[in-house]
């Protein structure tokens, strides 16, 4: 799963859950971006690139989800 992919998985799953979730591209160096899932936040690193599984959790358990959610 690309960073792209997961951003829209996560927008998704908030439109059903009616959680609120935005990405500010403008906080973050370079290539990364944080996305914000209600009140919690997790950094997205270049969205064009392949998220390695170690990261793909840690960015889920960051915002409160689970991986089996999108």
């Amino acid at each position: 799963m690309t960073g792209n992919e997961f951003v829209r998985k996560v927008k998704a799953l908030g439109k059903l859950r009616g959680v609120s979730v935005s990405l500010n591209a403008s906080r973050g160096k370079g290539s990364h971006q944080t996305l914000y899932y209600g009140s919690a936040f997790t950094v997205v690193r270049n969205p064009k690139d392949e998220l390695k599984t170690g990261t793909l959790h840690g960015m889920c358990s960051q915002i409160g989800i689970k991986v089996s959610d999108l």
